[in-house]
């Protein structure tokens, strides 16, 4: 399935689209029929409202969440990792992306170039995959934080309005109303 063909900043999303987003992120294996009841459609509507988010890009595929220490992935690592020169970054990346054991790499600010997660059996493994990561041409250095523990860890996205409120609703339960535009938007609107 290819998602994204629409231009996203051609499309506006209303609390109903908002909402749908919410629950599709807690669980995107509800019925059409169910999601539609929580926000006042029918599944035909649901569904057109989906493919219309799934074609503007918003939502970029479906996935399990799985447990990494029931499938014995038993340490989970943060590697800092530092680079020579900043011309090597697009070839590490796609090195580092082809690491089963990877998780994310992001591009940072800060100390180092790349920040990894990854999610190992091991220590011997977490060792194995800090030495493939050092091989790699073009990476100085690394450091690594081991995870003790795993307070919160949460692949959703909260949707907000500029002042933070939620955008599907307010903290009664009810839509959120349009907010005033603030700062330089609202400095033209008043013009």
């Amino acid at each position: 399935m290819k998602f994204g063909t629409t231009d996203p900043a051609s499309l506006e999303l209303d609390s109903i689209d908002c909402s749908i987003l919410e629950l599709l992120q807690e669980n995107c294996k509800q019925p059409l029929a169910v999601l539609g009841e929580k926000v006042g459609l029918k599944a035909p509507s649901v569904q057109e409202r989906i493919h219309k988010l799934e074609e503007a890009g918003l939502i970029r595929g479906y996935v399990a969440l799985l447990d990494g220490r029931l499938l014995g992935r038993d340490v989970t690592a943060f590697i800092g990792v530092s680079t020579e020169h900043p011309r090597a970054i697009a070839t590490l990346e796609s090195q580092i992306a082809a690491i089963d054991d990877v998780l994310e790499c992001h591009h940072v600010t800060g100390s180092y170039t790349l920040l990894v997660k990854a999610k190992t059996r091991n220590t011997e493994s977490l060792e194995e995959l800090i030495e493939q990561l050092r091989s790699i041409d073009g990476v100085t250095r690394t450091e690594t934080m081991v995870a003790l523990s795993t307070l919160t860890e949460r692949t959703r996205i909260a949707l907000v309005r500029e002042a933070g409120t939620r955008m599907s609703e307010d903290e009664s339960g009810e839509p959120a109303p349009p907010r005033r535009p603030v700062g330089a938007r609202a400095r033209r609107t008043q013009r």
